[in-house]
């Protein structure tokens, strides 16, 4: 069975994104991006939620020909081009590019149907683990209980409201802490396990 985690950066007061969509708090300094990178370059398969991916695929495709990339960038880009990639939306069509370039240049392939069903197939296979990405893929994925670990890159700022990193749950969720990390500015990277 694969193991499915869900990690992200997060304000203080536990959010993913302040109002407006805006994610200028959780620039990652190089030691964290190089952490996230590691972390894409084990990922067996990744899940994105369509505004993930529209963010993602509108950047990463390209970000070689961006002028002053960095060494750290471009080997992310290549681990994240090489990543295999489903992407859960009912509202991008199969007949047009999933992103900036067309999904086999990416590695994506489009679900439309039931994400859930689809994702607890998935986890039900045999292979590498997987990660999951989008408020509302995760938070359904949360409310099912199929996120086997929570990787919260927490930065010191509050931004008062906007797209939070947990959904509201039916039942409680036992946790287990099982590394810390702590990063420069101040921002603390936790794992937590699921305990069954």
């Amino acid at each position: 069975m694969r193991k499915l985690t869900f990690g992200m950066n997060v304000s203080l007061d536990g959010y993913i994104a302040a109002p407006g969509d805006d994610i200028g708090w959780s620039v990652p300094s190089d030691d964290l991006f190089q952490w996230w990178s590691d972390r894409v370059g084990s990922t067996g398969l990744a899940l994105y939620g369509r505004k993930l991916w529209e963010t993602m695929s509108s950047h990463w495709p390209t970000a070689d020909q961006q002028p002053g990339v960095t060494p750290a960038e471009l080997e992310f880009r290549q681990r994240w081009m090489a990543m295999p990639k489903a992407v859960f939306s009912s509202t991008l069509s199969t007949s047009g590019p999933l992103g900036t370039l067309g999904a086999e240049d990416v590695n994506a392939r489009l679900v439309t149907g039931d994400a859930v069903a689809e994702i607890s197939r998935l986890k039900a296979e045999d292979g590498p683990p997987m990660d999951i990405g989008g408020a509302t893929l995760a938070a359904a994925a949360m409310r099912a209980g199929l996120i086997d670990e929570f990787v919260l890159a927490t930065a010191p700022v509050l931004v008062g409201g906007g797209t939070p990193f947990f959904t509201a749950l039916d039942d409680w969720v036992n946790l287990e802490l099982v590394e810390t990390l702590t990063f420069p500015e101040g921002v603390v990277l936790t794992r937590y396990e699921t305990r069954r």
